[in-house]
């Protein structure tokens, strides 16, 4: 399964609403099950920098089917995946990734988000990802 434009699109939307709502400017990204780039949106006066971490993130969580905060937990010093944010030409292991999935539960994209406190990206992150 892969995920289409038109969920892209919508699970873009849903999250532009939910940045508006708690008023931050975010880059939003989403990818297909391939880690490649479907939908990208920069908000009106979104940082620059995070364009590319937002991107990341979702091919991060995506890459390893899991949220990037909980990457970030196990790639801390002594933990089971320590300095895994060099592998893959770079990984973002904190907050603000999410795999998406389909009715079935099947993973068929994820969702990045930066531009703000790792709190709100995940926040606006995790809304995209539940929109479909």
């Amino acid at each position: 399964m892969n995920i289409s434009l038109a969920q892209a699109e919508k699970i873009i939307a849903v999250a532009k609403e939910k940045a508006t709502a708690i008023d931050t400017k975010m880059n939003i990204a989403v990818v297909d099950a391939g880690a490649n780039l479907v939908a990208f949106v920069r908000m009106d006066g979104a940082w620059l920098g995070s364009l590319d971490i937002s991107i990341k993130k979702a091919k991060t969580a995506r890459y390893f089917d899991m949220n990037t905060g909980v990457i970030g937990s196990l790639s801390q010093p002594g933990g089971a995946l320590y300095n895994i944010e060099h592998s893959n030409g770079g990984l973002i292991t904190f907050p603000g990734g999410v795999p998406i999935k389909n009715a079935a539960g099947e993973i068929i994209g994820a969702i990045g988000v930066s531009g703000s406190s790792v709190e709100n990206d995940h926040t606006v992150a995790e809304a995209g990802a539940l929109a479909i």
